[in-house]
Parts: structure tokens; C-alpha cells; sequence
């Protein structure tokens, strides 16, 4: 299993009149754990669409816990449980500067071959560098 950490303060646009973060904005934490996930192992999305590959969002699943407020610093806990085939998994755990659970969420991603515009199994470049976390 990969895991990766990063964080991000909850800024004033992304919050409702009740000072919360807009539930419609923890698809974007998730992708800013995702983006910083693959850029930990030297990868970016820009470097998979140089050699034809894309990354589309097939699922999304999202349970709140407890609001995350304005200003406040949060953890986005990013894992990849399993070995990535066409599709490529990842569970997120949000956390608030007191450490608490805040929301849990998964995406599913499909490695997408853009000149066959169809589904591929992962580039051997991107197994060759997270192999290693599931021997």
C-alpha cells in the first residue's frame, strides 16, 4: 500500500454562508491528494498526457464527518491500497488541526489510451515506480 500526506487551509471562496467548506469542494481536496500522491513518486498528470495517457474519473464517493471550517489547516491522507490494473483506486481521510476525522471519501480513475480513445492497462514507467510499495 502507498500512502501520502498533504495539506491545505480551507479558503474563504470555498466555504457556504455558515462559515463550512461547500460539500461540492471535497472533490477537489481529493484531487489535490491524488495530484500530490503521484507527484511523490515523480509523476504528474502533464507527463502521462505527454505519452497518451489520461485519467478520467469513473466514481466518487464522499461521507462527512464533521465540517471543516474557514481557515483551518486540513490533512489529506491519500492511500492506494492496491497494485493499479486499467483502474486505479484511491481512499482519502481528511483531518481538522485537531487531528479528528472530518470526512472519508474514495475515487476510482481509469488509465484512458487517448489516441484509441479506450481504457489501457497502466503505463510500465508508472508500475516500474509504485510496484515496490506492494511486494
Amino acid at each position: 500500500m502507498y500512502t501520502h500526506s498533504t495539506k491545505i487551509r480551507v479558503r474563504y471562496s470555498e466555504t457556504d454562508q455558515m462559515g463550512y467548506v461547500y460539500n461540492g469542494n471535497y472533490a477537489q481536496y481529493y484531487e489535490v491528494g491524488r495530484v500530490e500522491m503521484l507527484r511523490s513518486l515523480g509523476m504528474t498528470y502533464g507527463k502521462m498526457e505527454e505519452t497518451g495517457i489520461m485519467l478520467p474519473l469513473l466514481e466518487l464517493k464522499c461521507k462527512f464527518i464533521k465540517p471543516a471550517l474557514y481557515d483551518q489547516e486540513i490533512t489529506i491522507k491519500t492511500y492506494m491500497k492496491e497494485l493499479p490494473g486499467v483502474r486505479m483506486l484511491f481512499d482519502y481521510e481528511l483531518f481538522n488541526e485537531k487531528e479528528e476525522l472530518i470526512n472519508i471519501g474514495a475515487t476510482t480513475l481509469v488509465f484512458f489510451d487517448m489516441v484509441k480513445k479506450k481504457p489501457c492497462p497502466p503505463p510500465d514507467y508508472f508500475l516500474e515506480r509504485i510496484a515496490q510499495y506492494y511486494e
